[in-house]
């Protein structure tokens, strides 16, 4: 049987779907729940929205409460590079709150944590379903 890594002392960026997986219980996700998170509020409102969409207020509340103490800002320089990525990738359709995860991700040097398909196969992804 394959052991598993250990993610406990790594740190990933989590990409707004990394978050609903966890909450949804996706098996695959487990091995990132111990580990050290870094987002935005932009993930956050995403996160926030389909919660409270999905789930209510008092649930989405809760959720927001939880991962809030991970927020990380971002700087200027992260918008101008954000904003080139998502005018290469137009054609893909990728958010700005993704191309901002993205762009700070790398330049934390951490894996950005994701399923989103626009994602496979670019560097300093983490992708997983």
């Amino acid at each position: 049987m394959k052991q598993e890594e250990n993610y406990t002392n790594r740190i990933f960026f989590f990409d707004s779907y990394a978050f609903f997986e966890i909450i949804k219980g996706n098996q695959n996700y487990e091995k990132y729940a111990n580990a050290s998170i870094v987002t935005t509020k932009l993930n956050l409102f995403e996160l926030y929205n389909g919660t409270l969409e999905i789930l209510g207020e008092e649930t989405a509340d809760v959720i927001l409460e939880k991962y809030y103490e991970f927020v990380t800002d971002f700087d200027q320089d992260i918008i101008k590079e954000a904003a080139k990525l998502r005018i290469i990738m137009k054609k893909r359709n990728v958010s700005m709150t993704d191309c901002i995860g993205y762009i700070l991700s790398k330049q934390l040097g951490i894996k950005f944590l994701t399923g989103d398909k626009e994602f496979e196969n670019l560097e300093n992804v983490e992708f997983v379903k």
